[in-house]
């Protein structure tokens, strides 16, 4: 896959700029030791907040090439440094964790890794969002702006960040000094693999790329008592089951068509047996959106519906629905700056080629990434998507009409050469325009 991906890349070689060639170059003399790199972190995944081993690799490598390098930033965090002469401040991130998933893709080298979870689940744990493609680019975009430091002037800082996964770590980095403790950063960039189109295509998303993601819990509260004499009771599951449904009016009846937004009740859970009605039933909403305005609409609304329901079926003031959202575990929609995003597409083409490199919609999938530029409003952000498909099974899904597996599945396989050497190069090609590289 790797010898052809790159067999049609050459057929454009005559029409990419010479200084892209030899940037290229370079990434193609790094893949052996980035892949072996990535074959190391996939075998041996490491779930939020336990990245010891992942973290310990990054900041090894980057000691390596002569960053200053601070570790245990927000937990497990790596921040590595490099201060090449006046310029601007650029921040290039990675997420270091797997996800609690089996890996079911039967390839050599895949996950056979088993742990116990901090809520006592055993579990096994798999890169199934592509983490580990995340940090072999980022060792290689280390390594190549270390050889290339007559080429650029400013100050490069990379971090490695935990808890991605969670909507955790890059709070926690920026609650340790991320920004205080370090350079602040003018731009920061990232990219992240993607499941829904062909290996080494390169999308952008100007404006809104990713969504708000809040997880919120409700706690229906009821009168219990046997089946076969349900007017003495409350029945919890049936208040509950109205809530559920009066919930999709939320989308459907409040929110402007032109606006984005998702309320999913992903778990109900009542009762333990046929003939009693439980006292609660509990329910587990994952709620998105763009704007701050209409994701302060739906968590109002899912407030006000569950309160009013509760009203309409006689439930007296103090057995009411306790509605509780998960402040640790909100993540924050991510922006891609507009004219930023832009200026970096159209130079992305320069060395890749229109086809390749192509605007996208956005998803409503969370990544705590946004949390970085939004921490000062100076700092211009973009995070790109690099597709991950080998083309041939892209190709052969799209003929037979099948759905490929997506990010998180167990058997997602992505075309790891493919985005790694097309995210190394793009990175590095944005960090070195953005500091003096033309």
């Amino acid at each position: 896959m790797m010898r052809a991906f790159w067999m049609g890349a050459a057929a454009l070689a005559l029409a990419v700029p010479a200084s892209a060639q030899t940037l290229r170059g370079e990434v193609q003399a790094q893949m052996p030791s980035l892949m072996a790199i990535y074959d190391d972190l996939h075998a041996n995944p490491e779930l939020s907040f336990m990245e010891v081993r992942s973290a310990g690799i990054l900041a090894a490598e980057a000691r390596k090439l002569g960053f200053e390098v601070t570790e245990k930033v927000g937990g497990t965090g790596v921040v590595a440094v490099m201060k090449n002469g006046p310029g601007p401040i650029v921040m290039v991130r990675a997420d270091m964790d797997a996800l609690p998933v089996t890996e079911q893709t039967g390839l050599p080298g895949a996950s056979k890794v088993r742990v116990t979870t901090a809520e006592g689940v055993e579990t096994g744990v798999m890169h199934a969002c592509g983490h580990d493609t995340h940090m072999a680019a980022w060792v290689g975009v280390a390594r190549l702006m270390a050889a290339n430091k007559d080429k650029w002037s400013g100050t490069l800082v990379m971090i490695g960040q935990p808890a991605e996964e969670r909507g955790a770590g890059a709070r926690m980095m920026l609650e340790d000094g991320l920004y205080t403790r370090f350079p602040k950063p003018e731009y920061v960039l990232a990219f992240h693999d993607a499941a829904q189109f062909p290996a080494g295509m390169i999308g952008y998303a100007p404006g809104y790329a990713l969504a708000n993601v809040d997880s919120v819990d409700i706690l229906v509260k009821g009168v219990g008592g046997h089946g076969a004499y349900p007017q003495t009771t409350k029945d919890p599951i049936v208040l509950a089951s109205r809530i559920v449904g009066a919930l999709q009016t939320l989308v459907s009846r409040e929110i402007s068509p032109l606006d984005s937004a998702v309320v999913t009740v992903g778990s109900f859970h009542a009762g333990a047996k046929h003939n009693i009605i439980s006292d609660e039933a509990r329910l587990q909403l994952t709620v998105r959106s763009y704007t701050d305005a209409v994701r302060d609409h739906l968590l109002d609304g899912i407030a006000r519906i569950a309160k009013g329901e509760a009203i309409a079926a006689g439930m007296p003031e103090d057995r009411m629905p306790v509605v509780t959202v998960q402040k640790d575990e909100y993540t924050p929609a991510t922006f891609n700056t507009p004219e930023f995003t832009e200026d970096m597409a159209t130079f992305l083409k320069t060395s890749f080629g229109e086809t390749r490199v192509v605007k996208v919609p956005p998803v409503m999938g969370g990544e705590d990434f946004g949390r970085f530029a939004r921490a000062d409003k100076d700092i211009k952000s973009l995070i790109i998507w690099v597709g991950g498909v080998p083309q041939a099974e892209f190709d052969a899904a799209k003929k037979e009409g099948r759905t490929l597996p997506s990010l998180h599945s167990p058997f997602w396989a992505p075309d790891a050469p493919a985005v790694i050497s097309t995210a190394t190069e793009a990175l590095t090609a944005m960090a070195m325009k953005l500091m003096g590289q033309r």
